[in-house]
Parts: C-alpha cells; sequence; structure tokens
C-alpha cells in the first residue's frame, strides 16, 4: 500500500462501552449452527500484515464512527482498526501485550503505554506561542454579543402547515411592532412559547455559538432594533429585536498563553503520531485500507 490515510485517529482504543452480548452471540453462530445460506464468512479484503479485518469487524466499529454517508464512517472505521492493530502488533513484538485470555481494558492500556514510551512530549516555548499568538491575531478575540428579545411562534420542522402560519403571524406581529414598539413584552407575552415569555421575550446577552446554529447565523447578521421579518429555526419563527451589540475585542497575549500552548503541544503530537505510525507500517504493510478510503470518496 502507498502512503497511510491523510489522517490517521490519535484515539485509538475503543470505546469503553462493552460489545452487547448478543453481538458475541451473533458472531459465533455460523460455528454452532454450521454454514449459512450463502455458505460464505464474512469477507476480509483489509489486511495489517498477515492479521485479516473482517468486513464484520468493521462493521461492529463503525458504531463509533459516525458521519454522513456510510462509506465515510466505514473508512473512519477502517482506519482505526488499522492502527489499533499496528500498535497492537508492534506492542507484540516488543514485549508488552497482556497475556493470552486477559481482559480487553490490559491490552488497551498496553497500547497506550506504546504510545506514551515511543511519543516524547514536546511542551511549546513562549516564544513558539507568541510567535502563533502574532501570526494569528483574529482567533484570539473576546466573542460578540447582542442583548436579543424575542416572540417565538412554535411549528414543529415537519409541520408545513403550521411553519407557514406560523411565519405569517410573525410578519403580522413584526409591521404592528413597528407602529407600536413599546407593545413587545405585551406580545411575548400573548403570543411567544418561549418560557421567556414572561420576561418580555429578553434572552439577555447572547454570545455566538449560544443558541442553535441557524438562528445564531441569522441574528448575529441584524442590525439594533426590530427585525423587519421573522428569523426561522428548528422551532419555528421568531419576531427579533436586537436591542444591543457588542464586537468581540482582542485578548492580551497572557490570557490565551495556555490555549495556544495546549494546542501547539496537540499539533506535535499529532505529527509525531502520524510518523510513529508511518514507520509501524513499514513494519507490518498493509493491505485493502487504500481501496476503502477510495469507495468512501467516490459514494
Amino acid at each position: 500500500m502507498g502512503n497511510l490515510p491523510k489522517f490517521l485517529p490519535i484515539t485509538v482504543i475503543d470505546s469503553a462501552q462493552p460489545v452487547p452480548a448478543e453481538a458475541h452471540q451473533h458472531q459465533n453462530d455460523g460455528a454452532e449452527q454450521g454454514p449459512r445460506s450463502l455458505g460464505q464468512p464474512a469477507p476480509c479484503r483489509l489486511f495489517v500484515e498477515d492479521t485479516a479485518i473482517s468486513e464484520a469487524d468493521i462493521a461492529r466499529e463503525m458504531q463509533h464512527h459516525r458521519a454522513l454517508r456510510p462509506e465515510q464512517s466505514r473508512a473512519e472505521a477502517a482506519r482505526a482498526l488499522v492502527v489499533r492493530e499496528l500498535l497492537r502488533l508492534e506492542a507484540g513484538r516488543l514485549g508488552l501485550l497482556a497475556p493470552a485470555g486477559g481482559r480487553v481494558s490490559d491490552e488497551e492500556v498496553l497500547i497506550q503505554q506504546l504510545l506514551e514510551d515511543a511519543i516524547e512530549d514536546r511542551v511549546p516555548t513562549d516564544e513558539d506561542c507568541q510567535r502563533y499568538f502574532e501570526q494569528n491575531p483574529e482567533r484570539f478575540r473576546s466573542p460578540d454579543r447582542v442583548r436579543l428579545r424575542h416572540i417565538l411562534l412554535a411549528a414543529p420542522a415537519d409541520d408545513v402547515a403550521g411553519r407557514l402560519e406560523a411565519r405569517t403571524e410573525g410578519e403580522r406581529l413584526a409591521n404592528e411592532l413597528k407602529e407600536a414598539p413599546h407593545l413587545f413584552a405585551d406580545f411575548a407575552l400573548r403570543h411567544s412559547r418561549c418560557p421567556s415569555s414572561s420576561e418580555g421575550g429578553d434572552l439577555g446577552w447572547l454570545q455566538r455559538g449560544q443558541t442553535t446554529p441557524e438562528f445564531d447565523r441569522q441574528v448575529f447578521r441584524l442590525r439594533e432594533g426590530l427585525a423587519g421579518f421573522p428569523v426561522e429555526s428548528r422551532w419555528g419563527y421568531h419576531v427579533v429585536s436586537i436591542d444591543g451589540r457588542e464586537d468581540g475585542q482582542p485578548l492580551p497575549f497572557d490570557a490565551v498563553l495556555p490555549q495556544i500552548r495546549d494546542y501547539l503541544e496537540l499539533q506535535v503530537r499529532q505529527r509525531e503520531v502520524q510518523a510513529y505510525l508511518l514507520q509501524l507500517q513499514e513494519r507490518y504493510p498493509v493491505r485493502g485500507l487504500d481501496e476503502i478510503e477510495a469507495e468512501a470518496e467516490i459514494g
């Protein structure tokens, strides 16, 4: 196989949740009941050295790698299993593996130990952090904030008629409030289906990311004052008033130094893990992963 994937997951240990007992039962059905109707075990297209990773193995691992498409989930699961097998084989070569029949958690601890021994911890210097801070000033600002009141006209996302009615009602209320903005609290109390209705619809100061993404994107684009149109979200339609806005301000270096140091340390560790996995691949050739990843990209 050529190069390993562009990115291999750093978390190489499977989920702490045990495989349900019934999964083990199904896994052994073939041995207990003889050949299935198709007469073939789960196929194997993925190998690390001489160790086969079956489609059944990949399917079980996929539950820990959610993705938009099953092909993507399958590729991520295959990568994780390849990484785990590379490390397991190397731990065995070095005599680190738990005795046969040991608990899975014992093997996981020893694989982690292998990584800790192989990867040197490198703490970035203050000069490294200062340089990153100066090169990325946009990342180190206090969050933008808006002071917001709203009237929620609730309608489920799958209720087409109900959402059309909510939007129409929102447009009506917005037009009325243009002429009488002082009635906003009264309208909120009478029409809003949000708990904030008792507070005049006041949500206080909100930072980016504190609300649902679709609502967040829209309200941070609004000017101060009453919005001329209802804002849509998964909950329905909102009549919105922006009562204040504060743009984020640059943060001092000392305030973000721990954050930068942690980030740079993680980046260095990821690069070293990638380099280490490439070395292991030279010792334990991987076959079949390229094809699985290609199928994910095409799909």
